[in-house]
């Protein structure tokens, strides 16, 4: 097991794949955001939950980022990368229309 803990591990919210809320609430986007896989140490998007679309943490026009700056999870994270720090912020790829 990794020494850096995934934001549904450190919120036991129970959304990841097999969580024991995932078939009530549904897979939270964090938990299976592959291209963020290894960012932060993280196991998918789960060290940059404040980034992804979809997850209670994502920024909606900037505005829930304010938030996320006041969140114990990324104080942790932002502590435990030190100078390595990955933000996450830049422009990400749109999904082309299906």
């Amino acid at each position: 097991m990794s020494p850096f803990q995934n934001c549904w591990e450190y919120f036991q919210c129970g959304r990841e794949p097999g969580g024991s809320k995932s078939d009530s609430l549904g897979v939270c986007p964090v938990a299976v955001q592959s291209s963020d896989d290894g960012r932060n140490h993280g196991r998918m998007g789960g060290r940059l939950c404040w980034t992804i679309a979809g997850s209670p943490c994502a920024p909606d026009k900037g505005l829930k980022f304010r938030k996320c700056v006041n969140c114990t999870f990324f104080a942790k994270v932002m502590e435990e990368e030190g100078r390595n720090f990955d933000l996450g912020m830049e422009a990400r790829p749109k999904k082309p229309a299906q």
